[in-house]
């Protein structure tokens, strides 16, 4: 059966620890792979890293750069060599292969959402594997994704793929850090967010000299991943012929079972999507007509209000103890709110001296929390 699969290669796979050069079998066998699924009729998608590794060993550079600017610069000199390679290798076996570059804002704004999601359609229908990776070079600090974890799971639910697969320098998840903790516990499979809290999962906070990613950031991409129906896998980069043998069934890795998935498009594009820039308090009738008989919010279930937004922004809607139930659209800025907040929708007019919507965030552009 066909299915689409996105793989994320991670920096600490594509290179040499020691010395930063790009670790050429690796590549062959992570090629040779795709192709081979590609060729059996998947759709496949590679996001990967390693531009900024690839620059700095390009320039001579010895530790991964600090400031916004010396990135920028050295994963402008990285991306194109790291493409060279990649083409190499995928023209060799007659695979053709396809340069996406995004940042967060093409995630953030909704047309450029929907045009992403038609390019991706017709180069995987055209048996093209698209290579993606963060624009690094024109990314501000704020619209930055962080990691390639939280851009392959973003991407993953974008096109609504089946399989998620995140290669790293570790073979599974472990209750704690195998490298220092001999006996800690290898975990195959989670059946959902709640089951991981029990386990009491100790992670690492960063990567590799020169990634960026640790399991923090790869277990916050398998819950955005399965919360849009995206079945994730976390297995070790340097046997990427792992992949087709977990496809086949074998108890490889770490997989994490996916959430059934919305079918509405426009929720799982707030669900997953977007950046909240704020957040509204609700009290308990607020949160049980929103989370129990599927409501729209009004203004007056709303306690309080954090942070500086503007109409039709995200924003995240939270009960009395700051636990967030839902996200969505917001009608009104937090200007406005503050003065209707608590307030009847027909005293609304007459406060803010015109007309408003009704509803705060209309249940249309409202999607509840797991």
């Amino acid at each position: 059966m066909s299915q689409t699969i996105v793989v994320k290669v991670g920096t600490s796979s594509l290179t040499q620890p020691q010395t930063g050069q790009l670790a050429l079998s690796t590549i062959a066998k992570l090629v040779e792979t795709l192709t081979h699924l590609r060729s059996s009729g998947h759709g496949i998608v590679l996001v990967t890293s390693g531009a900024v590794g690839v620059g700095c060993a390009r320039l001579g550079l010895k530790s991964r750069p600090q400031t916004m600017a010396l990135k920028q610069a050295v994963a402008a000199v990285g991306q194109g060599r790291l493409m060279r390679i990649y083409d190499d290798f995928f023209t060799s076996l007659q695979q053709p292969i396809a340069q996406i570059l995004l940042s967060r804002r093409d995630f953030i704004q909704r047309s450029c959402y929907v045009n992403a999601y038609g390019t991706f359609r017709e180069l995987l229908q055209l048996g093209v594997i698209p290579i993606v990776n963060e624009n690094d070079t024109v990314a501000v600090e704020e619209l930055k994704f962080g990691d390639n974890d939280t851009l392959s799971a973003l991407v993953a639910s974008l096109i609504q793929a089946d399989w998620l697969f995140l290669l790293t320098d570790v073979d599974r998840l472990y209750s704690a850090d195998p490298r220092q903790v001999p006996d800690a516990q290898p975990i195959t499979l989670v059946n959902s967010m709640e089951h991981l809290a029990e386990l009491q999962i100790q992670t690492g906070e960063s990567g590799s000299q020169w990634g960026t990613g640790g399991m923090v950031t790869k277990i916050s991409a398998a819950r955005i991943a399965t919360n849009a129906g995206v079945r994730t896998v976390i297995t070790e980069g340097r046997y990427p012929e792992s992949i087709e043998k977990i496809l086949q069934g074998e108890p490889l890795g770490t997989q994490f079972e996916p959430q059934p998935r919305t079918e509405n498009a426009r929720k799982r594009w707030i669900a997953h999507s977007l950046v909240p820039v704020g957040k509204l308090y609700l009290d308990h009738g607020a949160v049980a007509a929103i989370c129990q008989a599927g409501k729209s919010l009004l203004a007056a279930g709303i306690t309080a209000i954090e942070g500086e937004f503007h109409a039709s922004e995200a924003v995240q809607l939270c009960d009395g103890s700051g636990l967030e139930i839902a996200r969505g659209l917001v009608n009104y800025s937090s200007t406005e709110l503050q003065k209707i907040r608590g307030r009847k929708s027909e005293d609304i007019p007459m406060i803010l001296g015109y007309g408003g919507a009704e509803t705060v965030v209309h249940r249309d552009n409202l999607v509840l929390s797991n």
